[in-house]
C-alpha cells in the first residue's frame, strides 16, 4: 500500500480543513508514492521517536504537533527541525501531523479526555466559524454525573492525567458539576469556559495574569500540556490499526512530556 492511500484517509478522519489558520497540519514530508512499511504514532517527533520508527520499520511518523511549524529558511543541522528533516530525508521516512484539527473535531483532543474525565452532555466551547457545524471548534464542556466537591474533583484530575500536581486559581466555588476543558494551550477560552456556566475550566499552559483573570467566577486549573493531550496518541492510534491490516501500527514509547516536575 502507498503512503498517498494512508494520507488520504487519515485525511478524511482528521480533516485538516478544520485546522486553524496558523497551523500546519496535514502530510509533511516525504514521498507518497513509497509503500508503507508501517506507522509509529507519538505526540511529538523528536530525535528519539525518530530512531524508534528507524528500529521498528516503520516509514511514517503520525503526531499531534507538526514538527515543522513556523517558517524554515534554512535546512542545517545548526536547529532542531533541520536535523529533524535531514535524518528523516535520510532515512526515507515520511510525516504526518493532525493538530488543531483534531483539537477542534467532537470525537477528537478534547472529546476523548472529556470521556476520560467522565463528562457527559458535551458540547463545543467556541465553534469553528469556518466549520457548517456547531459540533466543530474549540474546547468542550460537559456535565458531570453529580457534583463533587471541588477538591475531590481535582484529585480525580490528578489521578487520570497521571499528574504529581496542579496549578490551581482561588476556588470559585465549593462543588463542581459543569466543567469546561481545552487540551493543549487553553488561555483564549477562558471567557468562553466562564459564559458557558462551567465551575471548573481544566487546560495547560496557563500564565500568571491568566489565572488573575478567573475573578472569582471561575475555578482555573493547569493540566500541563502533555498530560492533556495524552490520550489523543491512542486515539490516532486505533483509527489508523481499525482500518489497516497489511502493515504494523505502533504507538511510540519514547514519547514524555517535555516538562518535568521535582
Amino acid at each position: 500500500m502507498k503512503l498517498s492511500e494512508v494520507i488520504q484517509f487519515l485525511d478524511s478522519e482528521f480533516h485538516p480543513e478544520y485546522q486553524e489558520n496558523y497551523d500546519n497540519s496535514g502530510f509533511l514530508l516525504g514521498d507518497p508514492e513509497r509503500e508503507c512499511s508501517g506507522v509509529l504514532v507519538a505526540l511529538d517527533l523528536t530525535p528519539s521517536v525518530i530512531y524508534e520508527a528507524i528500529a521498528r520499520g516503520a516509514n511514517l511518523i503520525v503526531t499531534h504537533h507538526p514538527f515543522i511549524f513556523g517558517g524554515v529558511k534554512r535546512i542545517t543541522p545548526a536547529s532542531a527541525t533541520g536535523r529533524a528533516i535531514m535524518t528523516l530525508i535520510k532515512n526515507d521516512l515520511s510525516a504526518y501531523a493532525a493538530h488543531t484539527n483534531l483539537d477542534n473535531l467532537p470525537n477528537g483532543i478534547n472529546g476523548i479526555l472529556s470521556f476520560q474525565l467522565g463528562l457527559t452532555d458535551c458540547r463545543i466551547l467556541r465553534p469553528l466559524s469556518a466549520a457548517s457545524s456547531p459540533d466543530i471548534g474549540a474546547g468542550m464542556v460537559g456535565q458531570l454525573p453529580y457534583p463533587l466537591p471541588t477538591a475531590a474533583f481535582l484529585e480525580q484530575v490528578k489521578a487520570t492525567l497521571g499528574l504529581p500536581l496542579l496549578r490551581v486559581s482561588d476556588i470559585a466555588s465549593p462543588a463542581v458539576s459543569r466543567v469546561a476543558i481545552c487540551g493543549g494551550s487553553g488561555s483564549f477560552l477562558i471567557d468562553d469556559a466562564i459564559r458557558a456556566g462551567a465551575d471548573i475550566y481544566l487546560t495547560g499552559d496557563l500564565k500568571y495574569h491568566d489565572f488573575q483573570r478567573a475573578e472569582g467566577r471561575i475555578t482555573l486549573a493547569d493540566i500541563g500540556h502533555y498530560e492533556s493531550e495524552q490520550f489523543g496518541i491512542g486515539l490516532i492510534y486505533s483509527v489508523i490499526s481499525k482500518k489497516f491490516s497489511n502493515f504494523a501500527c505502533f504507538i511510540s514509547g519514547q514519547g514524555k512530556s517535555f516538562v518535568n516536575y521535582m
